[in-house]
């Protein structure tokens, strides 16, 4: 059915799980989903849904992020994708350690071009941090990618994202995002916020609310997800003459 894979990227790893047929009726996708521990994240999602977020003609890659001071544990390394100057959406963002990590996540994006999925066949997203990633990644540098999702994730409140969008006049990927009501890390209002202010700015979104949810996965949010990658990323036959 499947195999594990590790791709590395310069001194970084990438926890691959690829699900695909191997006849030649199916075209393969790429989903990229932004998280802390590629790894970690993987086992999280297989432990809240009883499986793998797996499907038959899409390639999941679960990228790891480097090891960095991070300010807001007083600069202890922590595998985060970028640093920040507080957990806060009113504050300026650490925009040096965004913008290389959007450059290292290219080389990543651009190597699955380069293997034959085409870019509106890629979906980038993540939970938390990623999900910021995933929307910096997307909205600013690859806005012809076929979505991006964001789980429990925030941007900034002066967010270069923002700015990029204002400037923007072309069709932008879609986004799906979801938040718990009782998330106390991410609040639930910078999650909303987000939304809003993208939705002004031209993205088509859609934001799903979760009782009594903290900073964590649920099962139904992950089925809903399944559900919306789906319908971004069908199984395409080809046609073939007879």
């Amino acid at each position: 059915m499947g195999n594990n894979e590790e791709v590395p990227v310069k001194d970084f790893q990438y926890l691959s799980k690829v699900l695909s047929n191997c006849g030649s009726s199916t075209r393969k996708s790429s989903g990229l989903k932004s998280g802390d521990t590629g790894q970690g994240v993987r086992a999280w999602m297989k432990q809240v849904l009883s499986q793998d977020l797996a499907f038959q003609h899409i390639k999941v890659i679960y990228p790891t992020a480097p090891a960095r001071p991070y300010t807001p544990m007083k600069g202890a390394l922590s595998t985060v994708w970028f640093d920040r100057y507080k957990i806060s959406n009113d504050c300026p963002e650490h925009i040096e350690t965004i913008d290389s990590m959007c450059k290292l996540l290219t080389e990543l994006i651009n190597e699955e071009i380069k293997n034959g999925i085409q870019k509106d066949r890629i979906l980038l997203g993540g939970f938390s941090m990623g999900g910021c990633m995933a929307m910096h990644l997307a909205y600013r540098y690859h806005q012809d990618v076929a979505g991006v999702f964001a789980l429990s994730s925030f941007l900034n409140k002066t967010s270069l994202v923002y700015q990029a969008l204002c400037k923007n006049e072309s069709i932008l990927p879609e986004l799906f995002q979801c938040h718990g009501t009782v998330d106390e890390l991410v609040l639930y209002s910078w999650g909303e916020e987000t939304n809003k202010t993208l939705k002004s700015l031209g993205v088509t979104a859609s934001f799903l609310s979760f009782p009594n949810l903290y900073h964590e996965l649920k099962k139904d949010e992950l089925e809903e997800l399944r559900t919306w990658i789906l319908k971004k990323l069908p199984e395409e036959i080809m046609k073939t003459n007879k």
